[in-house]
């Protein structure tokens, strides 16, 4: 399990790749449609979607010759019951998170 939880805050680290996973909570989007806001390549995009599907927390399917990307909510459920478990404090701010885990691990770790 800390593989798991280690993959995914690791996923959930980047600003850009929380971005994709909050498009995706609409609905499925095909990968040219995830990329079209960002101000980067479609090589870059496909970087990310990668650490979110290797993560686990969506799953990307090719239809015709267009790929989809589609969110896989009960991928955070371990990382959600483990955040539970510091209940006594306040809600878990990422961007914060993310700052913590560059000061420990150095900005070539996210």
């Amino acid at each position: 399990m800390t593989q798991d939880l280690d993959t995914i805050f690791a996923a959930l680290a980047d600003p850009t790749r929380r971005a994709i996973l909050s498009m995706l909570l609409e609905d499925d989007m095909a990968v040219t449609d995830v990329a079209e806001p960002f101000q980067m390549s479609l090589a870059a995009i496909s970087k990310h979607l990668s650490i979110l599907t290797r993560a686990g927390l969506i799953t990307q399917e090719k239809r015709g010759r267009v790929k989809w990307c589609k969110l896989e909510p009960d991928a955070m459920r371990a990382a959600s019951i483990w955040m539970q478990s510091f209940g006594q404090f306040e809600a878990v701010n990422l961007d914060a998170f993310e700052a913590f885990l560059a000061r420990e691990f150095g900005p070539d770790a996210l």
